[in-house]
């Protein structure tokens, strides 16, 4: 430990001053961690700050330019398509510069009762995303701020501006914790999230650091606003709300808006999978392109907690299904391992508790969260209501990843008809079955939905439930096609 002492005061001295000085503290603490095996928080070999933390406003670094409008908003907007510096030209500048002014124009005007702005501040990095590139910025009116997003299509004759985004929540399901990580050259990184979060101020600091594809820092940034947290509260965490899954004990903190899912020791049948096995798939996850339908999940060791910040019946269940997990040392609960997840509503709660046409709403989203995934060639496995929950903007997302896998490995089947009577009754299939076979038509009994949701899945997506449409999706990806799944919906998109 000594060496890594002086280690660490050379290293100190050598990153004071670098732009991304926060994230060499992370890259030095992951480093040590993984070296010394370090259990909780040692702050004599870490670099440790629990304190208050300021993020600049994104004025103080050269991160953005600045429009003023001196004749038209389309001249503005025309000027920044200009700048934007892409090797690609535009199918059409004028018209794409039109369209984008005519449309924040009439969102000012909604906003501010007026088309006058201040200036729009654009970043000067540009964020790409699967086949998308974004422009991201800001206009500005006195003391107020509306967030602009321009998405970016290359398409056979150039780019084009696809739509324009200029709401918070529109922004927000832009930078969505179910939605991959952007990639995004950040020499400020701090002024950088600064920015956005002036755009989406509801959003925690560790989802924009994560969103930006710094997502082990985002998980300094989440520990430390945790440990803020438990520091000025005095609730303690609890079994989580709803049903108990088979391969995780999960549990929360009522005043924190995370989940913490630690893998069990051993699994309740019917389930046949490993721990290596679960953590591959949430891995998968992790790698693979969200779609805006899987929420973020990150991954934690050795974790230290006050034991009296967990209420007995939570405790006694953790040393009970997860010990290979969990342990109490000296009065502190020690977690080897441990997931976290953003907190939302589990959609078997949600379906029983809304009224009904909020859960129709959300039984057709369900649907289409499902055909969202098959389009990414994923299949979710166990398509159990308690494995998906609802975020604010009522989206549907898949939370539980246990049984993920890849669509291409299924294999979809109809039900053979049954020989005989006692074939049809019997309590086992008759035939045989595969480890990877599916059928669809069987999906119907599974849901066990009220008849009025049941009608509504069936009418929105009466195709989940036969082989063809599964088949299709597989023939899709074999032939290498990459389907179009944006962060907005259809009728945002502007004519081609």
């Amino acid at each position: 430990e000594p060496l890594w002492l002086a280690i660490k005061e050379v290293y100190a001295k050598l990153i004071a001053q670098r732009n991304d000085l926060e994230l060499a503290e992370t890259f030095f603490n992951s480093v040590i961690r993984r070296v010394l095996a370090i259990r909780g928080v040692r702050p004599d070999l870490e670099f440790v700050w629990l304190g208050a933390t300021h993020l600049p406003s994104g004025d103080e670094a050269p991160i953005h330019r600045s429009y003023v409008k001196l004749t038209t908003t389309r001249s503005v907007v025309d000027a920044i398509l200009a700048d934007c510096a892409l090797d690609v030209p535009f199918e059409d500048r004028t018209r794409d510069a039109a369209r984008a002014a005519a449309a924040l124009d009439a969102a000012l005007v909604q906003a501010w009762t007026t088309a006058d702005f201040d200036r729009i501040q654009m970043l000067t990095a540009v964020f790409y995303r699967n086949k998308g590139a974004y422009l991201i910025g800001r206009v500005r009116r006195r003391n107020r701020i509306l967030p602009i997003i321009l998405p970016l299509i290359h398409g056979s004759r150039g780019l084009r501006v696809d739509t324009v985004l200029l709401t918070e929540n529109e922004a927000s399901m832009v930078f969505s914790f179910t939605r991959s990580y952007f990639h995004v050259e950040a020499d400020h990184p701090a002024a950088l999230v600064g920015f956005l979060q002036s755009i989406l101020p509801l959003k925690p600091v560790a989802e924009l650091y994560t969103a930006i594809g710094y997502h082990r820092h985002g998980k300094t940034v989440l520990f430390r606003d945790l440990y803020r947290h438990l520091n000025n509260s005095n609730d303690q965490f609890q079994i989580a709300p709803g049903a108990k899954g088979m391969v995780m004990a999960v549990f929360t903190l009522p005043s924190y808006d995370i989940v913490f899912k630690v893998i069990k020791d051993r699994f309740a049948d019917p389930k046949t999978t490993t721990r290596q096995e679960v953590m591959a798939r949430y891995r998968l996850v992790f790698e693979h392109d969200r779609v805006g339908r899987m929420v973020d999940a990150q991954e934690f060791e050795h974790l230290v907690f006050a034991r009296d910040r967990f209420a007995k019946p939570l405790l006694d269940e953790l040393l009970s299904v997860a010990a290979e997990s969990v342990t109490v040392v000296d009065g502190q609960v020690v977690i080897r391992h441990l997931y976290t997840e953003r907190r939302i509503y589990p959609l078997d709660l949600y379906l029983k508790e809304m009224e009904l046409e909020k859960a129709q709403a959300a039984v057709v989203d369900y649907g289409n969260a499902i055909c969202d995934l098959a389009a990414a060639n994923i299949f979710p496995g166990d398509l159990f209501f308690k494995n998906f929950g609802v975020t604010r903007q009522g989206r549907v997302v898949l939370y539980d990843y246990d049984e993920v896998c890849f669509l291409d490995g299924c294999v979809f089947r109809t039900l053979p008809a049954a020989r005989t009577y006692e074939d049809e009754i019997a309590a086992e299939p008759w035939f045989a079955v595969g480890k990877n076979d599916i059928f669809p038509e069987e999906l119907r009994t599974f849901l066990w939905l009220p008849p009025p949701l049941a009608a509504a899945l069936d009418k929105s997506h009466g195709e989940l439930f036969t082989v063809a449409f599964w088949q299709e999706m597989q023939a899709r990806h074999r032939a290498g096609e990459i389907v179009d799944i944006f962060p907005y919906g259809q009728e945002k998109r502007f004519p081609p």
